[in-house]
């Protein structure tokens, strides 16, 4: 092969890699996709399909899934209905946002009312309350006898997350004053944080000697202070329907 030719054929050669370098950076860049938490492909050091590893949801089979421990209705007089329910979350070092449920209302005889949709967060290792007041019985037509309260396995998006991350206030004392027809109850919260907390929701449970709820209500703390107190007031428009034995305090505070 002749000098003339070599020089030909290395220029060729060249011409040729280039040509291939080109075509393939086209076909990286048209149908290779960088792993991510969202490709619907167990990769980059997954635990599962988009979870676990990297990524910031927990694998959901991993986890407990939440236990509702009771739905209630409640009749507060006045023609009007609320529900209270329970739910606990076994998991120590995982929570939950926006945790969607669905609450079913059933009047005499199983016969469907209405369906409740909301969500709520779930505190790692916590029983967190969820109330409903002022529940609307088709016009009052219907009287509202039970309810059932539904949270499907898959509803949780879990992620990393442990109680010492979280600043809760707790409940100094709880105490009830008002009369027998308008009970109140009176709950101290302090904060042991350094800094406020503002508009903090609680939700209070009013249990008698067999540890059933008879009461239950919600109310909003606008501001604790760094290291501080402030009360929460709930307040009835009828008496309790049995008497009253303890009484539980629930902050609720949103996961970071």
């Amino acid at each position: 092969m002749s000098w003339a030719a070599q020089r030909r054929f290395f220029i060729l050669l060249i011409i040729g890699l280039a040509v291939v370098a080109f075509l393939a950076m086209v076909f990286i860049a048209s149908f290779y996709k960088t792993p991510s938490c969202a490709d619907g492909v167990a990769n980059q050091e997954e635990n599962g399909i988009d979870c676990g590893g990297p990524c910031k949801y927990l694998c959901a089979e991993l986890q407990q899934p939440p236990t509702v421990l009771f739905t209630k209705v409640l009749d507060n007089g006045a023609g009007r209905t609320d529900v209270i329910a329970l739910v606990e979350n076994k998991n120590t070092n995982a929570g939950a946002k926006n945790v969607p449920y669905s609450i079913t209302l059933y009047g005499a005889d199983q016969l469907f009312i209405q369906k409740i949709d909301g969500s709520f967060d779930l505190p790692p290792g916590a029983t967190e309350p969820i109330f409903v007041s002022g529940v609307d019985a088709q016009g009052g037509e219907q009287k509202i006898v039970s309810a059932f309260l539904d949270i499907p396995a898959s509803a949780p998006k879990w992620f990393a997350v442990t109680a010492a991350q979280r600043v809760v206030p707790t409940v100094v004392r709880a105490t009830q004053t008002g009369t027998e027809l308008a009970p109140r109850i009176e709950a101290i919260l302090a904060n042991s944080s350094g800094y406020p907390l503002v508009n903090v929701r609680a939700i209070v449970l009013v249990y008698n000697a067999q540890r059933d709820v008879i009461a239950a209500s919600e109310t909003v703390v606008p501001t604790i202070s760094a290291q501080g107190q402030s009360t929460a007031l709930f307040t009835w428009n009828s008496s309790f329907s049995d008497m009253p034995a303890s009484i539980e305090v629930v902050p609720i505070i949103l996961l970071p």
